[in-house]
């Protein structure tokens, strides 16, 4: 499988590279998508980010059956909170705080149960998973230098929220040189508007950031090139 395709997308055609693509999937963790977890604590309608496990299992079991690379990140800090910023901490001036025990364990903590991934899209053996202390998926982190060691220049991201971690994580990976396909029906937000405005940003100007497409595209397209 390494013929270069194209995927429908917008604003116009992505040329899908199976020799130099790889699934990011941005957190996806139970705190975030969970009813009884941080996110619906929060007043959060959490079937909003629901919606998207379906879609992200269909395509992360068409992407595994072609035995195409797949990273997965989580948001969260030490357990000494060393990593957390005075200013993210206190921002939004909640009542419970990144490290404050939650539904889930201590909120946005690495090793608390919240913390991680949802069973339905668990990483599996050789899937690096990426601990994030920021909003973009680069930022403190080894993913670039992973990414180059793998020869990958396209990234077919999905995960939540469309606005906050998948937006921030495509501009950084835009800056870095790479190619990126945000899957609209793989990808979420706690707000409907929100997501509309986080996808037409990515696709303004002509992909100033990246395209948008959708997983059935994408399975097709690597059905597809697997039976050629």
């Amino acid at each position: 499988m390494n013929t270069i395709t194209e995927i429908a997308a917008e604003p116009y055609p992505y040329a899908f590279d199976p020799a130099h693509v790889a699934l990011l999937i941005i957190d996806m963790q139970r705190d975030f998508l969970e009813p009884g977890g941080f996110g619906e604590m929060l007043g959060n309608d959490v079937s909003q980010l629901r919606r998207t496990i379906e879609p992200n299992r269909r395509l992360l079991a068409a992407w595994r059956a072609a035995g195409l690379p797949v990273f997965h990140t989580r948001e969260g800090h030490r357990p000494d909170l060393f990593d957390l910023p005075p200013a993210k901490k206190i921002r939004g001036r909640s009542a419970t705080c990144i490290g404050d025990p939650g539904p889930m364990g201590r909120i946005l903590v690495r090793g608390e149960p919240g913390h991680d991934i949802i069973p339905e899209l668990y990483p599996a053996p050789g899937e690096p998973v990426i601990d994030k202390p920021g909003k973009g998926a680069f930022f403190a982190t080894d993913l670039h230098a992973m990414l180059e060691h793998r020869g990958i220049k396209q990234l077919v991201v999905t995960g939540v929220t469309t606005e906050v971690c998948v937006n921030t994580t495509v501009r950084e990976a835009n800056d870095r040189g790479y190619d990126c396909l945000v899957v609209e029906d793989c990808v979420g937000s706690y707000f409907p508007e929100f997501q509309a405005m986080g996808l037409k940003m990515i696709k303004a100007q002509g992909g100033i950031f990246g395209w948008v497409g959708d997983s059935a595209s994408i399975i097709k397209t690597i059905a597809g090139a697997s039976r050629a």
